[in-house]
């Protein structure tokens, strides 16, 4: 029912509607040709991994990992810097699949594992804490933004 495989150029037509789904979920304006853009240009130049899920055949959901380094550790590791399933698809385990697949990645690249970052009031953290994601207590995070 649930199928999550590594995307690639071959399926920018099934990301790009929910890759815009996802933004308009952030209140971003869509943006369907620089969704196109951008995302092209992510799988063009290695620089991040998609993981696309479908349910019964159609594309619902997906997952983006940025690689990352650690100085300290001496290791790489992975932001999951989006996860989006369609509205009507959630709470189908679709989110759960995405997340477990970017796990088995890391496992299968050696990887230190995987961080991400969400929204104080977004549900999706009680998924992230069953599948055994720890809440960062001992760091504050900061940005800054140059525009």
């Amino acid at each position: 029912m649930i199928r999550v495989l590594q995307a690639s150029k071959e399926n920018l037509e099934e990301i790009v509607p929910l890759f815009n789904q996802y933004r308009l979920f952030y209140k971003q304006d869509s943006d369907l040709q620089g969704a196109k853009v951008f995302l092209t240009d992510r799988l063009n130049k290695n620089e991040s991994i998609i993981f696309l899920a479908y349910f019964k055949g159609d594309p619902v959901g997906f997952t983006q990992l940025y690689p990352m380094f650690s100085s300290v550790s001496m290791q790489h590791s992975y932001v999951l810097n989006d996860l989006y399933v369609s509205a009507a698809y959630r709470k189908k385990q679709i989110g759960e699949a995405l997340l477990n697949k970017a796990k088995e990645f890391c496992i299968a690249n050696n990887a230190k594992g995987l961080t991400l970052e969400t929204g104080i009031h977004n549900p999706a953290q009680k998924l992230y804490e069953k599948l055994n994601w720890v809440k960062d207590v001992d760091c504050f995070h900061y940005f800054w933004t140059a525009h």
